[in-house]
């Protein structure tokens, strides 16, 4: 009995030594969850000030009496990311304090904001009439109406059909805005653990060695990795498509060959980063560290799931200069906004740049023995 309690004592204490072994996994287990937490509590958590921010649209030559009151009685600012004059009416109510931005922008410019995320509402002021316009499946443009229309009317919510329009247009939809993103996190995950984890697994198992004493180019092995990985990234693009415009009815309003070019782009990208992470590592566990470290917290910033407006003002520029925060809205703009591939071009170079630096100093420090 003693003997086989220190045998156990002993077999525990090698999982713990292990453990303690590898820094990367320390910090998977226990820095990580702390950062995770720590920025999603910033995009979710309860804050002292809620700002929800409303696309106003006024078409009328005389602004609605109720309306006026409330625009008399707000503060005019000038907000730094969206130039230019704005309204802003705090609330203090028992969930806390309540803020309503107001965005002048022109119809237009209104439903290209709600279709990139960055408001759920759009009031519209038009022959003296107040006009809701919102995704009724929407939980977030739902609260927004409710709330908005409280402070307007003083509190006296009103929901009939002549204030409340369904928006009905193209990409204005929740699943419009999902499907993009989908894509390109499909794209870096293909790229990520196809490519990346793939070969850290090849030279976890010494089979490296035998591949690269064998009468084999280098660079072909490279290239067979990454065109294997294209092609079954293609084909999950397709099928995800396929069944978006069969269920939802979602369709691409811009260019096809823009939307083909920057899938490339992403794919690239995504291919070199996955490279140069794969390029020292040997261990199958930091490895995984590693990849989770750079794709987690993209998949959460990037705006893939819910727009990444959410985040405080300030840390929103950084988000945008993310890879797949361009890859995502890339491939939104072409699909939802109509656009082609000049619009895209400074993030279809970003894109192929950053893919082609990392490509070169993966491959430059790969570690083939």
């Amino acid at each position: 009995m003693k003997h086989d309690l220190n045998s156990l004592w002993q077999l525990i204490s090698i999982n713990y030594k292990e453990f303690i072994r590898e820094p990367g996994i320390l910090f998977w287990a226990l820095i990580f969850p702390v950062l995770m937490a720590w920025v999603l509590g910033i995009a979710f958590s309860k804050k002292a000030e809620l700002i929800q921010n409303v696309a106003y649209v006024n078409n009328s030559a005389h602004t609605n009496s109720r309306l006026a009151e409330f625009l008399v009685s707000s503060d005019v600012v000038f907000h730094k990311v969206n130039p230019g004059k704005e309204y802003r009416k705090s609330f203090d109510t028992k969930m806390g304090r309540l803020s309503f931005r107001l965005i002048p922008v022109t119809m237009d410019s209104a439903v290209l904001m709600l279709k990139r995320g960055q408001v759920s509402i759009i009031l519209q002021d038009k022959e003296d009439s107040l006009y809701y316009l919102f995704d009724p499946q929407s939980a977030d443009a739902r609260f927004n109406y409710i709330m908005l229309s409280s402070a307007i009317n003083h509190e006296r919510i009103i929901y009939d059909t002549t204030s409340v329009k369904t928006l009905s247009q193209q990409g204005t939809r929740y699943v419009d805005f999902l499907i993009p993103g989908l894509l390109a996190m499909g794209i870096m995950n293909d790229f990520l653990w196809g490519i990346g984890y793939g070969l850290i697994e090849i030279r976890t198992k010494k089979l490296l060695r035998r591949m690269v004493a064998a009468p084999m180019k280098k660079s072909l092995f490279i290239f067979s990795h990454f065109f294997a990985r294209m092609t079954l990234a293609l084909f999950e693009a397709a099928v995800l498509l396929l069944f978006s415009w069969i269920y939802f009815r979602t369709q691409i309003q811009g260019s096809i060959v823009a939307l083909i070019l920057i899938f490339l782009a992403g794919s690239f990208c995504f291919a070199g980063i996955s490279i140069l992470t794969a390029s020292r590592t040997s261990s199958s566990r930091i490895g995984n560290s590693l990849i989770n470290l750079i794709s987690m917290p993209m998949v959460i910033l990037s705006g893939i799931f819910f727009s990444y407006h959410n985040f405080p003002d300030f840390i929103i520029p950084v988000i945008q200069k993310l890879p797949l925060t361009m890859l995502a809205d890339s491939i939104r703009s072409i699909m939802i906004e109509g656009t082609g591939l000049v619009e895209n071009m400074p993030e279809f170079l970003f894109l192929s740049g950053l893919g082609s630096i990392c490509f070169l100093v993966g491959i430059r420090i790969y570690k083939w023995y």
